[in-house]
């Protein structure tokens, strides 16, 4: 297998919204059933054929997407969302789904959920979600802890917006050890034996 394996697309969008301790981003809870069952992940789904247009790239269908289902699961429109990264998945994965990951400033309006595909949304910092997750107040699957580690960096969400438009490409290896299962990418691995996870960069 390769980085260009032909897999489905799908998109995803994290929004951001300031706050006056620098910003939030909003998640939201996955039914205990589907794809990432209970666990709280970004709106986003995988690419549909009204999302695709002819001769254009990956990355604009799923951008598409990524609108699209944020519109459907939460009801919230955005516009002119930048790219921040690419998933490739594990061979490992039972379900492998590449996906592209946008950042977008959210609207003012609040979330309007749709009960069948989330059961709960919430706007956190990047820091406190992360710190559920390691109390095991929230389940967050890699590519998303991943994502709320590299914002917990900045101080606020026009920052954020300001360091993506050209995606970091990850794609993700599985690596078993007497320490637990690591999750590498390219000069990043995540270790997630035990809570809270680490993630070592070079």
């Amino acid at each position: 297998m390769t980085d260009l394996d032909d897999l489905p697309v799908a998109g995803t969008a994290v929004l951001l919204r300031p706050t006056p301790e620098g910003f939030a981003v909003l998640l939201m809870r996955r039914p205990d059933r589907g794809s990432f069952p209970g666990a709280w992940v970004f709106p986003g789904g995988k690419v549909e054929p009204s999302d695709r247009r002819e001769g254009a790239d990956e990355s604009d269908d799923a951008r598409r997407a990524a609108v699209r289902e944020t519109a459907e699961e939460v009801g919230l429109v955005i516009s002119d969302p930048v790219p921040l990264s690419r998933w490739q998945p594990p061979v490992e994965a039972p379900t492998r789904i590449r996906t592209w990951f946008f950042l977008a400033s959210a609207p003012d309006d609040e979330p309007r959920v749709s009960v069948d595909e989330v059961v709960d949304v919430v706007w956190l910092s990047p820091a406190e979600a992360l710190s559920r997750h390691a109390t095991g107040e929230l389940t967050l699957f890699p590519p998303t802890w991943v994502t709320l580690h590299q914002l917990s960096r900045f101080a606020s969400a026009d920052a954020a917006l300001a360091s993506a438009g050209v995606a970091r490409h990850f794609s993700t290896r599985v690596v078993e050890s007497t320490h637990g299962t690591h999750f590498e990418w390219d000069g990043l691995r995540l270790r997630t034996g035990s809570l809270p996870w680490v993630i070592d960069e070079s």
